[in-house]
């Protein structure tokens, strides 16, 4: 059955959203679905986003069925806006940011760990479930919406952020795959969603408003990370074209981090009234700041909030503690604290501490403009910058807009960047803008071109003399290039090289978003961190030949993008008589043929 609809989901670190258009039009009518979802216990109402969040209910409260919906017969666990309230009172019980574990590779992403560091009394849940809980969610409501038509049957656009490695895009592969999106559903970069949402804002005026040779950049706060992407205008057989030509490293550093500073902040003003908040009462508080900054960062919010915590006293169990914010106190710190005035020559501070807790790795550095700097002085190459396009909840406030635009106006002061016009749906963008990609895909229309946004590598160990407790030393094998192109593939020219098979063997795998210019084959025998840094590696034991002894045999390289943009790493036998493959991906075992 050919489809009806092509799907825009947005599935985001704060908040989830699914829109559509229907293929038959012949322009894209975008629309926002409406998604039914709890509210309070037994309350079931429809809104426009599904907060992504999941509380996961006490015995009791599953045995009530408090938190049960008509399509689900799981009565234990509720996502979306009921879950985002419960947060703030019970912590413990509700799980946030599963989006930013994914990227985590110190941790399993598939073990229960969420809520992180929660008692053993509660059910925990693993990123990638907690991933395909949101997205089964979205898939209940369009199929309340549409009976007729099976999302299975529908061209789906599922985003991710540009900074996402291959694991972390596997991951949410497979999260998607679970939740019963259909096979050949496609991951498109955020910043490239919410381009995209502009381009079929504007039309073609983007042609009139854009040049051979400016330069866009999107920046793309989010409520756990941020995201920075360049990309070109240029000129093919007569006709405008954009070209990404950048991508910045993934920052955890965004409207979450807001939240805790603001709590910080206002945890202080808990110690002058007497109350000094336990490890909980602090959790409690950083969700009740994101209400906050939210009402206190609009437009037209008020002059001052109230903020509440449960108590945990003796005198105050089941009770509220309050304190009052002042509006311009909350914008001077979330201004100062992650908009700083910054020097284009800046680079962000890194963490000097040699023990840390294997909790998210949030950024050391809050500062934003001292990332933008690091990535506008990396990619710009000495070129200006002409336009810029903000994305995010976060850019709502117009405080943060204009220090923003501020300090990037000061950075090109000959001819400073513009603000494009018309990206105004800061919540909706994204998901908008996968669903006019799905479209344009189908029906045809203007691309942005760019293909993988990073070089991949293979470690490989050096033969020589071995040391006592000195490992042998690694070089890095380019096997993929920046811009490699989905639906292609390509050899890799090097010697032959040794390829374990008949036992467990470790193989490691590298990635730069900065290096664009190494070409397959090329071998790197030394880089630093800050141009190249280790993915997920793979544990998996190869098959050995038949009637052979080997414990390696020579291969040489091919790699292959799919069209859905996974990477496919094939071992081939300088016989060229059998073939191994190696999804890049952090499942238990490798594939082989």
């Amino acid at each position: 059955m050919s489809a009806q609809y092509v799907i825009g989901i947005d599935l985001g670190t704060t908040n989830s959203v699914l829109a559509y258009a229907a293929l038959s039009e012949d322009k894209p009518q975008v629309h926002v679905l409406p998604v039914p979802q709890l509210v309070s216990a037994n309350t079931l109402e429809s809104r426009s986003v599904l907060p992504s969040f999941l509380y996961l209910a006490t015995k009791e409260e599953t045995a009530a069925k408090a938190y049960s919906v008509p399509w689900s017969t799981n009565a234990s666990e509720a996502a979306g806006y009921a879950a985002r309230s419960l947060s703030a009172e019970f912590p413990e019980r509700t799980v946030g940011a599963a989006k930013s574990w994914l990227c985590h590779s110190k941790v399993d992403r598939h073990q229960a760990i969420l809520p992180w560091q929660a008692p053993d009394s509660v059910a925990k849940v693993s990123p990638v479930t907690a991933s395909q809980r949101y997205l089964e969610h979205l898939i209940a409501a369009w199929h309340q919406a549409f009976p007729e038509s099976s999302i299975r049957d529908q061209q789906v656009v599922l985003t991710v952020p540009a900074s996402f490695d291959a694991s972390a895009r596997e991951l949410t592969r497979e999260a998607a795959l679970n939740a019963g999106l259909p096979d050949s559903f496609v991951l498109l970069e955020e910043p490239q969603a919410a381009t995209y949402a502009w381009l079929n804002g504007v039309g073609d005026r983007w042609r009139r408003l854009l040049k051979v040779g400016e330069r866009l950049l999107i920046c793309d706060i989010g409520g756990g990370t941020t995201d920075l992407t360049l990309v070109e205008v240029a000129e093919e057989s007569g006709e405008l074209t954009l070209q990404r030509a950048a991508v910045g490293n993934h920052l955890l550093v965004g409207g979450d981090n807001m939240d805790l500073a603001l709590a910080h902040f206002v945890a202080q003003l808990f110690e002058q009234k007497g109350l000094h908040l336990d490890p909980w009462q602090s959790i409690s508080l950083w969700h009740s700041c994101r209400n906050a900054k939210e009402a206190l960062l609009a437009g037209t919010g008020p002059d001052s909030q109230t903020i509440s915590v449960p108590g945990r006293g003796s005198r105050l169990i089941g009770g509220l503690v309050s304190v009052t914010v002042d509006r311009n106190a909350a914008t001077d710190l979330l201004l100062d604290g992650f908009l700083p005035t910054a020097q284009l020559s800046s680079k962000p501070t890194k963490s000097r501490a040699g023990f840390r807790e294997i909790g998210l790795p949030y950024e050391a550095d809050t500062g934003i403009t001292r990332h933008l700097a690091a990535f506008l002085q990396q990619s710009l190459g000495g070129n200006g910058l002409t336009h810029v396009l903000l994305n995010g909840g976060v850019f709502k406030s117009h405080a943060l807009r204009s220090r923003l635009l501020q300090q990037l106006q000061e950075w090109f002061p000959q001819n400073p960047p513009k603000l494009v016009e018309g990206a105004e749906d800061l919540d909706f963008s994204v998901a908008r803008g996968a669903c006019f990609y799905g479209w344009t895909k189908q029906r045809g229309g203007v691309r942005i071109r760019g293909g993988t946004a990073r070089s991949y590598y293979i470690g490989i160990e050096t033969a020589g003399l071995a040391i006592p407790g000195v490992g042998r030393p690694l070089k890095a094998l380019c096997v993929v290039p920046a811009g490699m192109e989905e639906g292609t593939e390509t050899a890799v020219p090097s010697e032959s090289i040794g390829l374990i098979v008949g036992e467990a063997a470790r193989f490691r795998f590298f990635s730069s978003p900065v290096r664009n210019h190494d070409r397959p084959g090329e071998l790197l025998s030394r880089w630093s961190q800050d141009e190249i840094s280790e993915t997920d590696s793979l544990e998996a034991t190869l098959p050995a030949e038949e009637n052979s002894d080997d414990e390696y045999v020579p291969v040489k390289f091919h790699s292959r993008i799919t069209e859905l943009g996974v990477l496919e790493l094939w071992c081939v036998h300088e016989s060229g008589d059998k073939r191994w493959k190696l999804e890049f991906s952090v499942r238990d075992d490798a594939e082989a043929t």
